[in-house]
C-alpha cells in the first residue's frame, strides 16, 4: 500500500517537471540556440573547436605538411605533387620560413598556400594572449612578407590548444586547423606504413597531417595519390577544402554546412 502511494506521488510530482523539460527542449529547437537542446539533436558543439575535418560528399580532401625543421626533402615533396596535380597547404613557423626563404618561394610558385605554424613552436595552450597574439602576428608578418600573401590558416604547435588560443586565433581572421588522418611520420615509419595508414583512413573531407622532413614521407606521396585518385578523391588546398559562412562546427571538430 505504501509503495502505491509512494509511486502515485512521484508520478505526480514529477510530471510537471517532465513536461518543463520537453517544453524548453521544443523552444530551444526553435529558437537554434546555442545551448544543450540544440547539441544533444545535433551533434554540435557548445564551445569553440578547431577544424579537424569538413563535411561534405564531394570526395575532396586536403593534405597538409608542417615545416619546422630541415629542408631536405621539400624538392622531392614538390616533384610528386606536381607529377600527381595534387595542391597543398603547408604550415611554417616563422623561423624556418626566415631560413628558408627561396623555399617558401618554390612553393607558392608551384602553386601551393601557406599558413601559419607560430613563430617559436610552443606549447601555445601555456602562453597568455599577449604571448599568443605576439606568435601569431609576427609568423604571419614573415609569412606574407616572403609570399605577398594572405594567412588565413593556422595550426598549433604539437596540436595543442585552448579556448583562449582559439578564441585569439579567430580575432585575428585565422581559422585553426587540425588533422582527422595522421600520417605518424615524424616516428619514422616506412613509406609503406605511412601510406597505408593513411589511404585506410581517409574519407570525404579528411585532412591528412604530414611533415616535410619525415624520413619516408616524400617516398610515401606516390602510393597515396596514386590510391586515392583511383578511387576518385580530389586534393585541394585547405582554404578551398572549408566553409567560410553557413557552417557549425561538430562536437568532433568536424565543420558542417548549414543550408
Amino acid at each position: 500500500m505504501f509503495c502505491c502511494v509512494k509511486s502515485k506521488f512521484l508520478k505526480k510530482t514529477l510530471k510537471p517537471f517532465i513536461l518543463i523539460l520537453v517544453l524548453i527542449l521544443i523552444l530551444s529547437v526553435f529558437l537554434d540556440q546555442k545551448n544543450t537542446a540544440v547539441a544533444l539533436l545535433y551533434g554540435y558543439s557548445l564551445k569553440e573547436v578547431p577544424i579537424y575535418r569538413v563535411e561534405r560528399d564531394d570526395k575532396k580532401i586536403a593534405i597538409s605538411f608542417d615545416c619546422a625543421w630541415g629542408n631536405e626533402y621539400t624538392d622531392e615533396l614538390l616533384k610528386h605533387m606536381n607529377f600527381y596535380n595534387v595542391k597543398c597547404t603547408f604550415f611554417t613557423v616563422s623561423f624556418w620560413a626566415e631560413r628558408y626563404p627561396e623555399e617558401i618561394k618554390k612553393i607558392v610558385d608551384a602553386g601551393h598556400e601557406i599558413g601559419t605554424h607560430s613563430k617559436t613552436h610552443s606549447y601555445m595552450s601555456k602562453q597568455n594572449s599577449e604571448e599568443i597574439n605576439a606568435e601569431l602576428e609576427y609568423s604571419t608578418q614573415i609569412i606574407e612578407k616572403l609570399t605577398n600573401k594572405k594567412v588565413e590558416l593556422f595550426r598549433a604547435p604539437y596540436g595543442d590548444y585552448d579556448d583562449l588560443l582559439l578564441q585569439c586565433a579567430k580575432s585575428r581572421g585565422l581559422y585553426t586547423i587540425q588533422w582527422d588522418v595522421d600520417s605518424l611520420d615524424w616516428k619514422d615509419l616506412s613509406a609503406k606504413e605511412i601510406s597505408m595508414r593513411v589511404v585506410s583512413k581517409v574519407k570525404s573531407g579528411s585532412i591528412i597531417l604530414c611533415h616535410n622532413n619525415g624520413l619516408h614521407t616524400a617516398e610515401s606521396l606516390p602510393l597515396i595519390f596514386s590510391t586515392l585518385q583511383a578511387q576518385g578523391y580530389e586534393f585541394v588546398k585547405i582554404s578551398e577544402l572549408i566553409y567560410r559562412d553557413n557552417y557549425k562546427m561538430g562536437v568532433d571538430g568536424s565543420q558542417i554546412k548549414v543550408q
